[in-house]
């Protein structure tokens, strides 16, 4: 089966107003970066160990994905440049929480069956 339309068949009233509400280019390429953050599982379940507690090291989430520290660290900048976790210093560790924005990408990439805390 071919996706395409046989004929052409533009609604082109409709097609028009759609075309002046769409997303702007560059809020598309950061929701897309978020979206890609969350695409990967170990990622994924970093965000979603952080969605259920209020902040974590890298030490923990480590312990908790079963990867290394390294590894962990590696995914905590992606999920960070995309703005989805945020860290804090305390001491010798980093600590790092959730964001809003987070929590909302989470929320929408997760299936029902997985709870998160409030």
């Amino acid at each position: 089966m071919d996706d395409r339309c046989d004929l052409l068949c533009l609604d082109l009233e409709t097609a028009e107003e759609l075309r002046r509400q769409r997303i702007a280019p560059a809020a598309a390429r950061r929701a897309a970066e978020r979206a890609r953050a969350l695409a990967d599982p170990t990622r994924l379940t970093i965000a979603t160990a952080l969605a259920n507690a209020e902040e974590l090291c890298v030490c923990d989430l480590a312990w908790i994905a079963e990867r290394s520290q390294n590894l962990v660290s590696h995914h905590l900048k992606v999920l960070r440049f995309a703005g989805l976790v945020a860290p804090r210093r305390e001491g010798k560790m980093v600590m790092y929480t959730l964001t809003d924005i987070g929590r909302a990408a989470l929320e929408a990439v997760l299936p029902p069956e997985v709870a998160l805390l409030a």
